[in-house]
């Protein structure tokens, strides 16, 4: 997990697992950790003031993943509370790279790299991050990228 200045996670969203998360066993289905940690990537961007309709009505703004790699080490579980991790792993001129986990109870059940394009949200072309939110990610970017 990257982790910021303080030794942390970048952001964790809360989470709860629901009955439609899971197969007949209580088990989370393996599709749901996906929907998971877009939804933290998201509120991860609110929190910076940046919230997906604010993207697009001011940037032009939306992003796509390009690459995902996910590796499940243990299941989810109906009705267990999951904290989901977003830190910044790499940031580039046009595409974003974030280290993300699904934890329950300080343990983690799985962990994801992911890679966004930034896209023109009326074109959908690669296009480059603005100068704005650029210079704001590369002041959150981790330094675990250079001890690598």
């Amino acid at each position: 997990m990257v982790l910021n200045a303080s030794g942390s996670p970048l952001f964790i969203l809360p989470a709860r697992v629901y009955w439609e998360d899971t197969d007949a066993g209580g088990v989370v289905y393996h599709a749901r950790y996906v929907a998971f940690l877009e939804r933290a990537r998201s509120e991860w961007m609110r929190s910076l003031g940046y919230g997906q309709q604010a993207l697009i009505d001011g940037l032009d703004l939306v992003f796509a993943v390009r690459d995902m790699q996910l590796d499940f080490r243990r299941p989810a579980r109906l009705d267990d509370a999951l904290g989901v991790t977003v830190a910044l792993a790499r940031v580039r001129r046009a595409s974003v790279e974030f280290a993300q986990e699904v934890r329950c109870e300080g343990e983690v059940l799985a962990t994801a790299q992911v890679r966004v394009a930034a896209i023109d949200a009326r074109s959908f072309r690669p296009r480059a991050l603005p100068d704005e939110l650029y210079g704001q990610f590369k002041s959150l970017e981790s330094n675990a990228e250079q001890d690598r």
